[in-house]
């Protein structure tokens, strides 16, 4: 998961790389030719001329929503790989969402999305695979001793070091063999870098490399000495001293030694003695033909909520916060901005009001702050009808329920109560659902708040309401909640 910068510290700069910005404006003109040949374009032109403009506005939006022009593009990755197919992705939602909501695409043949998509990932990708195999990396160049590297371990962790290694040292590979305790790894090739024998044969695979004139300078373990076994872990500490060469353990280089799963992770394990419905199974179904169907029918409300905020509170639109989800793993949750970000681009406060605009007032109040949660429940961070993900300092006492699930953008506590109820009622009302979560509720509690969203109820009775009446309440509810549901 990758962290963004807090608002205070993301910076207006923009920066695009000039073939991302050709191929963003020339990939939709060159979709309608592929699709017609060299006749002329068929339908309305004015359409053609529109479908080109949208599909090129967004793709630079989505270029810089997903932010794939910050890499450098010689230095292209699986991960950057990953946000091109999300670019592309959004890309075509956006543009066939607002069209359809303007002229129902028509003039528009219906392969042609599918067509553009192809080629903006295909220009995308392969323009970065060129500048990789044409620019040289110089990144290694002042690099002028050559170590070589014994790593113990044909493990992920082994081959994303070797990687790393690759990346920075010089050309030849630092990294000569690999030994695994697996008699059945000997023989192949991690990163490649062949398998060459087992932990114990360490003295001897050396003494060969000797012989070749090659010196090993360090042997890498990657994991822990106990996970070799004592005999095998004292000999080859027996190796390395008598032979004065570095040893370590990968963990400690990355400082992960001491590292220990958090206490709500280790919570939420235990809800596994609370066997889930095999609705839950459907439910991640539901889920994404629902968010599929709500991006594309809400993208042009989701457009003017971001201009409003742009407008507003400034770059950028999006505000993020870590909570924690489903089997306890933390996850990033996105709203639109409705605050001014508490300290300025150089880090020094700024003495402004921490109460949201009118504007922030109304996306809040119609929970129009919460549309980009919908790219949420796509990527399976949370569901649309479930347990809200809070805070840490938010957490009830038992987590090993309303962690078991997926969080959702509405639940059963928000829609008796929402802020106005004490943790422990959160908790009862959130462990309620997700023992007895049908279609039938996920169906009745979205209800509910549609009709919360479009009466207002909550609006503006924060600071006026009983509390204690409302808590008072929402216990009444939950004592009756399963007639509720019945009738």
């Amino acid at each position: 998961m990758i962290i963004p910068s807090p608002s205070s510290r993301s910076r207006n700069k923009i920066i695009v790389s000039s073939w991302d910005l050709v191929w963003a404006t020339a990939s939709p003109p060159l979709a309608l030719f592929v699709r017609d040949g060299s006749a002329p374009f068929h339908g309305d032109w004015a359409v053609a001329v529109y479908y080109c403009l949208f599909a090129s506005a967004f793709a630079l939006l989505s270029f810089f929503a997903l932010r794939i022009q910050d890499g450098l593009l010689r230095n292209f990755s699986v991960q950057e790989f990953l946000s091109i197919l999300e670019a592309v992705l959004f890309t075509e939602l956006m543009t066939c969402g607002v069209l359809f909501s303007l002229t129902r695409m028509d003039g528009i043949p219906r392969s042609m999305p599918l067509i553009h998509a192809a080629l903006l990932g295909a220009g995308l990708i392969g323009g970065r695979l060129f500048f990789r195999v044409v620019l040289p990396d110089s990144a290694h160049e002042h690099q002028t001793k050559r170590e070589r590297v014994i790593v113990i371990g044909a493990s992920r962790f082994a081959f994303h070091f070797i990687q790393m290694l690759r990346a920075y040292a010089p050309p030849s590979h630092p990294v000569i063999a690999v030994l695994d305790q697996n008699p059945k790894m000997v023989g192949r090739a991690v990163a490649d870098v062949q398998v060459m024998g087992a932990p114990h044969e360490l003295d001897a695979i050396i003494t060969e490399f000797a012989i070749h004139g090659i010196h090993v300078d360090r042997v890498v373990v990657a994991g822990e000495g106990s996970q070799l076994g004592e005999a095998t872990s004292q000999e080859i500490e027996r190796v390395c001293l008598e032979r004065q060469i570095q040893l370590q353990y990968l963990p400690r280089l990355v400082g992960i030694t001491q590292w220990k799963e958090p206490e709500l992770v280790s919570a939420s394990e235990q809800a596994a003695q609370h066997p889930l419905s095999a609705y839950f199974w459907l439910k991640r179904w539901i889920d994404v033909l629902g968010a599929l169907a709500l991006v594309v029918i809400l993208s042009p409300v989701a457009l003017v909520a971001g201009i409003l905020v742009l407008l507003d509170v400034g770059s950028p639109i999006l505000f993020w916060q870590e909570r924690l989800g489903w089997k306890g793993r933390p996850f990033l949750i996105y709203k639109f901005r409705t605050l001014h970000a508490p300290f300025d681009a150089d880090g020094e406060r700024v003495e402004t009001s921490r109460e949201p605009s009118v504007i922030g007032r109304f996306l809040r109040a119609t929970r129009l702050d919460e549309l980009p949660q919908l790219l949420n429940v796509l990527l399976g961070d949370m569901s649309l009808v479930g347990p809200r993900p809070l805070l840490p300092e938010d957490q009830p006492g038992n987590l090993a329920d309303r962690l078991s699930v997926r969080p959702g953008l509405t639940g059963w506590a928000q829609v008796n109560g929402g802020k106005l109820v004490s943790k422990e009622e959160k908790e009862a009302f959130d462990t309620w659902y997700v023992r007895n979560a049908s279609l039938r509720v996920d169906i009745y509690i979205a209800l509910l708040t549609l009709k919360i969203v479009m009466t207002n109820q909550y609006a503006g009775r924060e600071a006026k309401a009983d509390t204690e009446q409302v808590r008072q309440k929402g216990v009444d509810i939950l004592t009756a909640a399963q007639r509720k549901i019945a009738s």
